[in-house]
Order: C-alpha cells, then structure tokens, then sequence
C-alpha cells in the first residue's frame, strides 16, 4: 500500500472503538488561514490521550478525550506556502499531507451560489463560456470543498454528503485541488472569487461551498436568531417538524451545513440570495442582520461578509427593490459589502450567466477591505441628495472620476417627484461626480428614486465600470 492509499485508509475505514477520528472538513489538500490559531479537533475514546505533531513547529500539541469523547488543540500557523503535514495519533495514527497555508472563505445563499460551472439540470443550465472556463481551470494552489446538502433538526458536529437536488450530486466532502477534473460542479460564483483572489494575491486559496437552492434566509439563520426576533411560526416548524434531510425548514439549514463549520477559521464568508425572501422584504434587514451576527457569535469570529444585490428579473407582482433596498441597508453592519449586479441580469432566467463577474466585483471587496488594495471595489451609491432650482442635485460615493454609462446614453431609469409623491420620468445632466436630475411635470422637487423596479437595468456606472446601486429618498416603509 503506497502512502496515499494508506492515508485514505487511515482516514475513511471502519472506526474501532478507540480511533481517534476527525470531522470531514479536515483532511489532507486542505488550507489553513495563513498566521493564525487554528482549531484541530475531532473525537476518540473518552480519556484517551491524543498528540498532534505539526511539521511547521519544534513542540507537540498534546490534549485528552473529554468525557464526551471530544478533543481539541489549536495550532499557530505561519506565512500561506506549504505543503506542510500534520499527524494526529492517538491509538491509531492520522496522516493529513499537502496541507496549505492561505486564504480560507466560506461561500453560501441559494441557487445563484449553488449554480454550477457546467449543465446538470433544467434549473442549473450552465454558465457563459462554460466549456472554456472547465478546461482552464487549472488552479493546483485553489482548493475546494464542498457541503452536502442536509437538512438536520439539531446542530451537527459534521458535515454530511447530502443529497441530490437540482442536478447537483451529493458531495464528496473532500478537499480537492482545482483542475478541468474537480471543477464542473463546483458553485461558480465561489469559484470566480476564489480564482480573482489567488491571481492578485498569489496565495493558495481555500473555498468552501455550502449552499443550497430555492433557500430564504430563516434556514440559514440559527435558532437563537430567529428567537431574537420572535419568529415564532418559523421556531414551531423547526422544532417539530420531522427530521428529513432535503426540507427547507428554517434554522435546519444552518444546523446541517453552516453550524459543523464553526470550528473553521475562515478570513470571510460570500452570500448569494435574497430572491427566495424577494416577497416578504420588509422582513429581511432584521433577518439577514440577525444572521450575519449569529454566524459571527457561533464561529467566535467578526469575519468579512460580503453579498450579492440581487439581480433584474420579473418577478411578478412583487416588486424586489424592496428586498434590494433591505440588502444595501445591512451594509450597517460592520465588515459588510454589496456586489451589484443591476447590469448584468437577465430578465426571463432567475440564473444570469455572467458569474465570472459575480465572483470577479465580491472579490474586490475583499481585495480592498481585506488585503488593502488601493482599488475601486464599488459602484456608485447615493451619498446626499439636495433640492435647488427645480433640480435634484446628487452626490456619490465611489465615484471617483467621473461618472458615465456603459452604453455612452444619458443616465437611465431617473424618476422624480415633488410634495405629491406621485414620481415621472426624469432628464438627467452628468457633473462629474454628481448627477442632475430633473423634470418639467415637477416644478419643486422631493423625492428622487433610481432604478426602483424589479426589472430595472439602469446604465450609470464609475470610472471602472462597475455599476450604481439603486435607491430611493422617500419614505422607506411606503410601498411594501
């Protein structure tokens, strides 16, 4: 037996009694935030001693079994490179080999996470320039991992294999170096982050995929969370529904594939989703507020969060500028960022294709806020709005220079209003890094709105082509 297979024997055959054993998330090709303490853990039998040899460090970690059987040990790692090795041994031994240093990201949300880079169903129909994207690539240093989907009515202490929805088969929970082989159905969005922030950083780059789609956000907020803000229908479901692991039930989602990860350093998570709460969206600020923070209490960690805008579509007689609205408004939050995509939907498929600039505009923010680029990381975004001569003056951030539109038309998707709330389509003047905004039906301006419709794909843009955020000024709780 060569040392490869004697690992994966080590690792995958039957337990005795008093195996040591680790949780899946921890395995050989994986990557460990580089300079910092990381968690090593797992189970053995109760009392047993169990000693952790790291090659990058001159003293052995020692601990015992508890009396559940659980152990822990924390390792400080050094600067991204490897590959390194760790042994765990106990009254049997664990080989992890070509174990990196580098970034480590956690990616979730719903199906526009979950889409994979190649076709496997009538929902997940591949994305632009599939085949091309699959053959190059060839990414030895970006490792992935992917979560099953499992739906669990208590916390696991371990991720499982899942199920198969959409196409999707269920998960190899394994860490695997990215190639042509490893890639296809792989969540795409999580892949083009990864991919923008191994070029830039020249780092290895470890991503974790735990998505699922046709999600809301209560199935991945915990039940603490939605305890907070007495969501009590959805705490009943919770608690006594069946157990059955492909239910979207809320707080189950978490329990199942966010919940096992806790013990993961991880620099920063991605979020893709919103369409699934699109109808109730005067709900979701609280809610998606709520979730980050609970996910940040549970991992003993403020990580980075950064989201995506949901995209044009019909959507019927709901109108999701709401729920955007409710997205730029969690920016409150502390390490938080928005990736807007309001020029780059497609209005008859719920899943755009383009995730290469997906994954391309969230790894900017985390270039710039987490690695300290000096770089445009976002669209312009409504800084003030002031009211003189008929004319709606309007200030933004991340503007700098200049504004423009990406078809070289005058700024689209412009309304404006006066005392009487009723809004008309608006003219509107570019001033450098401010916009002009008016109309001859409105004599003395109140209220401006841009982009405010589900199917809005509005043309003002920055200087590196990155799109403006909608808004609205007028009363925020009118209209939902």
């Amino acid at each position: 037996m060569n040392r490869r297979s004697l690992i994966v024997f080590l690792l995958f055959a039957a337990p005795g009694l008093a195996d040591v054993r680790l949780p899946r998330i921890l395995q050989p090709h994986m990557v460990l935030q580089q300079h910092s303490q990381v968690q090593i853990w797992g189970w053995a039998e109760p009392g047993e001693t169990v000693n952790v040899t790291a090659d990058w460090l001159t003293k052995m970690a020692t601990t015992t079994a508890g009396a559940e059987g659980t152990w822990q040990v924390t390792l400080q790692t050094t600067e991204a490179g490897g590959p390194h090795a760790i042994t765990i041994a106990g009254r049997n031994t664990i080989m992890l080999d070509d174990v990196l240093f580098g970034e480590v990201w956690l990616a979730s949300g719903q199906s526009n996470m979950e889409m994979p880079l190649v076709r496997v169903s009538g929902a997940y129909t591949g994305i632009k320039d599939s085949a091309q994207e699959v053959a190059d690539a060839d990414y030895p240093q970006i490792r992935l991992f992917q979560v099953g989907n499992f739906s669990s009515k208590e916390p696991l202490d371990d991720v499982q294999h899942g199920i198969t929805m959409y196409g999707v088969p269920p998960a190899k929970c394994t860490w695997e170096a990215c190639s042509p082989l490893t890639i296809p159905n792989f969540a795409a969005t999580a892949y083009f982050f990864a991919r923008t922030l191994h070029q830039k950083l020249k780092v290895p780059i470890g991503i974790i995929d735990s998505s699922w789609g046709g999600t809301s956000a209560e199935t991945w907020t915990p039940a603490s969370g939605l305890q907070n803000l007495n969501y009590e229908t959805e705490l009943k479901l919770a608690e006594t529904s069946p157990q059955k692991p492909d239910q979207k039930i809320p707080a189950r989602l978490y329990n199942g594939m966010i919940h096992p990860l806790r013990r993961v350093k991880i620099q920063g998570a991605i979020w893709y989703q919103g369409e699934g709460n699109a109808g109730r969206a005067d709900r979701y600020r609280d809610l998606f507020s709520t979730m980050i923070t609970e996910w940040r209490k549970v991992f003993d960690n403020e990580f980075s969060f950064y989201f995506v805008q949901i995209a044009p579509f019909k959507y019927g007689a709901v109108n999701a500028a709401y729920l955007r609205e409710a997205q730029q408004q969690t920016l409150s939050l502390p390490k938080t960022g928005m990736a807007v995509t309001m020029d780059i939907g497609n209005l008859t498929d719920i899943h755009p294709k383009n995730k290469q600039e997906v994954g391309r505009r969230l790894a900017l923010w985390a270039l710039a806020k987490d690695y300290e680029r000096d770089i445009i990381y976002a669209g312009p975004m409504c800084h003030d709005v002031t009211y003189e001569n008929g004319q709606a003056r309007i200030s933004f951030d991340h503007a700098t220079g200049g504004l423009k539109t990406r078809d070289g038309e005058t700024s689209s998707h412009f309304q404006i209003a006066g005392g009487d709330g009723v809004f008309h389509a608006a003219t509107v003047i570019t001033d450098g890094e401010q916009l002009l905004v008016s109309s001859e039906k409105v004599a003395t301006p109140a209220e401006v709105r841009y982009g405010f419709t589900s199917e809005a794909m509005p043309n003002l843009m920055n200087s590196e082509g990155l799109p403006a955020c909608p808004f609205r000024t007028d009363d925020p709780t009118i209209g939902r």
